[in-house]
């Protein structure tokens, strides 16, 4: 709860009616499996916030409390493969960016630009080498 407003703040796991209603069409039908015909598969919605809940709190897939009700992190993790593999996540992302964008809700003042370093193989002096302080080598003293 937030102090002082006696409001419950959902979680950031939590999928409400409004956000599943974009998620579940872009996610592939599935058929009903021949090999287990009296097991379920457990609620696409429910799997998906075991997914969000896994990439929120960090914790290995293995160690996905069930008492949460989202189904084995083994569950989670090849349902997150299968959906990245029908290629969910771009789309996903799309539609709420172009979402955002019609509600001109898009706030670039507070974009920021990333980036990533990697040692050149063949560039420049490693870090081990030492910068020559004078005309000519230091004779050895050994």
């Amino acid at each position: 709860m937030i102090r002082g407003c006696g409001v419950a703040q959902p979680k950031p796991w939590d999928v409400d009616d409004e956000l599943w209603t974009v998620v579940e069409p872009l996610l592939p039908k599935v058929e009903r499996r021949v090999r287990h015909p009296g097991r379920k598969r457990h609620p696409d919605r429910l799997v998906f916030q075991g997914i969000l809940f896994v990439l929120h709190t960090g914790i290995a897939w293995e160690h996905l409390p069930q008492e949460l009700g989202f189904g084995s992190g083994m569950t989670c993790w090849r349902r997150l493969a299968a959906w990245t593999e029908a290629g969910v996540w771009p789309r996903l992302h799309q539609v709420l960016l172009d979402r955002l964008r019609s509600a001109d809700a898009l706030d670039f003042s507070w974009t920021a630009v990333d980036g990533s370093h990697i040692r050149a193989l063949k560039g420049g002096p490693r870090r081990d080498e030492a910068l020559l302080t004078g005309a000519e080598p230091a004779a050895s003293i050994i």
